[in-house]
């Protein structure tokens, strides 16, 4: 499959896909910050943005068989949503110790779920050895562009800077991708500390794998995409790690002062940006809040807490 990502057909993208992931809300909170832009991606029917890609993918692939992917469970659910709406058949393969609310909706979604043990790497690789068409997230250009739309949403603020939560890297190659082609917006990609991989890579200008212990299980990355990382050269300004209790102490911001339930991963860009606060201050930013699937015991342990 192509992994290149274009700014045409972001634009595409940005007219063609399922409307119910397109113009999420975008505006800026005051009691967290009366210069941050969130945009949300957690007010759709799977409550993360990964619906943007898959939906893009799908419209454009014919004579579909059997398609199989690894998720830790957004990208699952976003693959669920739409094999189900063209009647295509799919199996998702996914660690033992993934979010249960996340399996349990890939399931109700129509999709057939294999638990394996391990981590997502390990469910990535046992995916691949499956059968049927693979597809890998982060290594699709489709998947990229589709995630871009949100940089298409996102130029009409005019962002001094965006701090984007960096997993495989589609969501911040295909924002990085648009903005650098139509702004000079600083794109900030933001990796949990406990999963460095994909900010060595971007460092070294290599894939470099690094042990992945992390609550932000979206992006929770061992082993990364060489071809991501490649493209990450012209998308990323800068890369950044959040600890643990950044990511936090920003669910709770966010939700005590939004009204939003973000998962760990989805709050990456607001932590990153609390850091640098005084850095950007009388710039405008934007933070792009990638995903809210918690389980009931999550939201009291870490939000509510």
């Amino acid at each position: 499959m192509n992994v290149s990502v274009s700014v045409e057909h972001i634009r595409e993208a940005a007219s063609t896909i399922d409307p119910v992931f397109l113009h999420t809300p975008q505006f800026v909170c005051e009691p967290l910050a009366s210069n941050l832009v969130l945009k949300v991606e957690t007010v759709n029917p799977i409550r993360s943005f990964k619906g943007r890609g898959t939906a893009y993918l799908l419209q454009g692939m014919s004579d579909v068989g059997e398609l199989v992917c690894a998720s830790a469970g957004n990208f699952g659910q976003g693959m669920a949503y739409a094999c189900r709406k063209r009647g295509v058949a799919l199996t998702v393969f996914a660690a033992q110790s993934a979010n249960p609310l996340k399996i349990d909706r890939m399931r109700e979604l129509g999709a057939k779920v294999e638990l394996v043990a391990g981590d997502f790497d390990d469910a990535k690789e046992a995916a691949r050895n499956h059968g049927g068409t693979f597809i890998e997230d982060g290594l699709v250009g489709a998947i990229a562009e589709g995630a871009g739309t949100i940089g298409v949403e996102l130029e009409k603020e005019s962002l001094d800077a965006v701090f984007v939560p960096l997993g495989n890297g589609a969501l911040v190659n295909g924002v990085g991708t648009w903005l650098k082609h139509r702004s000079a917006t600083k794109v900030i990609a933001v990796c949990a500390a406990g999963a460095p991989s994909m900010a060595l890579s971007w460092r070294a200008r290599k894939p470099i794998t690094a042990p992945s212990d992390t609550i932000a299980d979206g992006i929770a990355v061992r082993v990364p995409i060489p071809e991501a990382v490649r493209i990450m050269e012209d998308t990323v300004d800068d890369v950044m790690l959040a600890s643990e209790d950044e990511m936090l102490a920003a669910m709770r911001d966010l939700f005590y002062k939004t009204g939003l339930i973000v998962e760990p991963a989805g709050a990456a860009g607001v932590a990153a940006f609390a850091r640098r606060r005084e850095e950007f201050a009388g710039k405008r930013v934007g933070a792009i809040l990638t995903g809210g699937n918690l389980t009931e015991q999550q939201i009291r342990q870490w939000v509510l807490r």
